[in-house]
């Protein structure tokens, strides 16, 4: 016997439900299931006449047919059924349940035909009926009113419909979609763990690079803040601005007005800050790649970006030039790239302005930025005078009054800037090499195991990238042009080899978890052997003679310190934080256009032992204590036996010594009436 189902309905197969069928005949005896009946499937649109000859309007009961044959869509109208009864056709296709309502005790599907054959309209008989139940089809009655019900229908009816929750973005509230991507429009656990990396980042970097870390920053910062320290110079010659060093004596003031002006708090506060800066301009290089493509490309970007060695070894640095790349990075988050959903003019025409307050050669990469954006603007006027001159009004004037209260009058240090290393090319005074020496070496040195990723991502990156790609081979061209060279004065545009990087990572299919571990081993090895053991000897010594001014002072003794290695070896001041006299060997550049010009540094290793007894004639002029390279020793032994030196203390600086650096770096302390100043 058919079991009638509950609803929903739409649990019938659906090749039945895409076929006309026939309504079921009219049932004389029940009438009670058409209000039900209109209520599911909805009123009737045409009726059929009952054998006992009753109206169309007759009083329906489901039923269902059991072995009848399945109806062919193309068999045309339905024959009378036999007895004399007349069923009209009715297609049921536009029913809110198209479909048979009833299914076999077995669990299997029922034939479509719902119109019985006559020996299956026979009522049940009574024995076979419970109390109850419509003698025709079998379909229990309720007990109150005589209908008939579902009990699947009413059973549901009772429940509480519990809704899904939706956890797609489209669905949040602007308050829940903020709250979800937390810091800088990014998922908050991205954010911590960048800024954690760059922190760790920090403290895994204990060498030194160039001078210009500590000379051009640090040092000029404990100056304006605590009255003592050396000033290069650039400082006297006013080729240097002082807004990148107010952003650590900022800092310096802070921690002197709280009494937390320890030497460790200065040398890390502003290198965690750097950090910091650094941290975020990641993040907006993945969120810039996001925007321009999908999550997938940007991951492989942002790995390429964070495992990158020479980025691990400058980011964190307080440079120019990591302050120039920072505003870089960030700059190119909101410049008007094809697909960008940041872009502002205001935005990074301002970050632009200023890294060339900071840096003027910053402006270098940005040329061709520039003026594809002008290019492409249509209102070029507007673009120049509402926006370019207004930030370029602003960000200049706001330079100009800063130096103008550190120097005592106005100067523009940029154009000071220019002038000596562009226009007058008088860096070649610190070092010259070929034209080529970016593309044969700066370059691939600075990529390292990048390289070939970056060649083969040219090849794969959108048409819309060439402008990034244009930028990197501008920048190699014009710092080629210059005789002076260096690693860090490409840095700016390493980011933008990181994306031709990843789209060549996003691509690869066959050898991938070799090359990306080849990639991130080759790399991390790399950086950390910079960051911890390469030229590490310079930092160590003056954490030395920072402990012996502390000491010196405590027994109330005076102490001086004479650093007889190259010019600006080591930090100064801004490492001691104490006012010793200190000393090093001096090499300002020749202004005055004087040929065979030669600087205190390198009159000294012309003769090292001649220069010492010129200089040190007289004994009371001698000092405390001498720092020199393990090269030198030899030379100048005469005189430290001479001067009762002894060597008190040794530091390892390399592995790589060249020229007048060497491999270790020794501290001789002088003996003064049989006592030795020792920690």
């Amino acid at each position: 016997m058919p079991v009638c189902l509950s609803l929903p309905f739409r649990c019938l197969p659906r090749s039945l439900l895409s076929q006309p069928l026939t309504p079921p005949p009219a049932c004389p005896r029940r009438g009670e299931i058409r209000p039900l009946f209109q209520r599911v499937l909805g009123p009737r649109r045409t009726g059929h006449q009952t054998p006992g000859g009753s109206s169309p309007g007759g009083r329906k009961c489901l039923r269902e047919s059991v072995g009848s044959p399945r109806p062919s869509l193309a068999a045309g109208p339905k024959p009378a059924a036999p007895g004399g009864e007349a069923t009209a056709r009715r297609s049921w296709r536009k029913s809110p349940f198209p479909g048979s309502l009833c299914a076999r005790p077995d669990g299997s599907s029922p034939r479509p035909n719902l119109v019985r054959p006559e020996a299956a309209r026979a009522p049940l008989p009574r024995a076979g009926r419970r109390p109850g139940t419509c003698s025709t089809c079998g379909m229990e009655r309720e007990p109150g009113d005589g209908s008939l019900f579902f009990r699947g229908l009413q059973n549901r009816s009772r429940e509480k419909v519990k809704l899904r929750k939706r956890k797609s973005a489209l669905y949040l509230s602007p308050q829940e979609s903020a709250r979800r991507r937390g810091l800088l429009g990014e998922n908050i656990y991205l954010v911590l763990f960048t800024i954690a990396l760059r922190i760790c980042n920090c403290f895994l970097v204990q060498t030194s690079f160039v001078p210009d870390e500590y000379w051009q920053s640090l040092e000029v910062a404990h100056h304006m803040v605590f009255n003592y320290g050396y000033l290069t110079w650039e400082w006297t010659e006013r080729l240097r601005g002082y807004t990148y060093p107010l952003i650590f004596a900022s800092m310096y003031k802070i921690l002197h007005l709280l009494g937390n002006d320890s030497v460790q708090l200065l040398i890390w506060i502003p290198r965690l800050a750097q950090a910091l800066l650094s941290a975020i301009a990641d993040l907006r290089l993945y969120s810039l790649m996001k925007q321009l493509e999908n999550q997938q490309i940007a991951r492989w970007v942002f790995f390429c970006q964070l495992c990158s060695w020479f980025t691990w070894y400058c980011c964190t640095r307080t440079l120019t030039n990591t302050m120039e790349t920072v505003l870089t990075v960030i700059a190119l988050f909101y410049y008007p790239l094809e697909g960008s959903k940041s872009m502002n003019s205001v935005k990074y025409s301002s970050l632009v302005a200023l890294a060339f307050i900071i840096r003027p050669t910053a402006v270098i990469p940005w040329i061709p930025l520039l003026f594809r954006h002008f290019w492409q603007a249509q209102r070029k006027l507007d673009l120049i005078l509402h926006q370019f001159l207004p930030v370029g009004f602003v960000t200049l004037s706001w330079s100009l009054i800063i130096d103008r209260i550190f120097f005592g009058e106005w100067t523009l240090v940029q154009y000071n800037f220019l002038k000596f290393n562009v226009l007058q090319n008088l860096g070649t005074f610190y070092g010259s090499h070929p034209w080529h020496w970016y593309f044969s070496q700066g370059f691939p040195a600075v990529l390292g195991t990048h390289l070939p990723f970056f060649i083969h991502g040219c090849f794969l990156a959108p048409k819309r990238y060439r402008i990034l790609l244009v930028t990197v081979l501008w920048t190699l061209l014009v710092y080629s042009m210059l005789s002076h060279k260096e690693f860090r004065f490409i840095y700016p545009v390493l980011p933008f080899c990181m994306v031709f990087c990843g789209y060549s990572l996003n691509h690869l299919k066959m050898w991938k978890k070799p090359a990306l571990s080849v990639l991130f081993l080759s790399n991390m090895l790399l950086a950390l052997y910079t960051g911890l053991v390469h030229q590490r000897g310079t930092l160590d010594v003056m954490t030395h003679i920072q402990e012996l001014g502390y000491n010196n002072n405590l027994n109330k003794s005076a102490a001086s310190v004479f650093v007889m290695m190259p010019c600006h070896s080591t930090p100064f001041y801004s490492h001691v934080h104490h006012p010793l006299p200190m000393r090093f060997l001096q090499c300002p550049p020749d202004l005055t256009g004087k040929s065979q010009y030669l600087d205190e540094a390198d009159v000294f290793y012309q003769n090292p032992l001649s220069w010492l007894y010129k200089e040190f004639h007289n004994n009371s002029t001698l000092p405390t204590y001498l720092i020199i390279f393990n090269v030198l020793e030899e030379e100048i032994s005469a005189f430290l036996i001479s001067r009762n030196y002894e060597r008190t203390a040794t530091f390892f600086h390399t592995h790589l010594p060249e020229g007048r650096t060497g491999s270790h770096i020794y501290i001789y302390e002088r003996k003064l009436k049989g006592k030795l100043y020792r920690r």
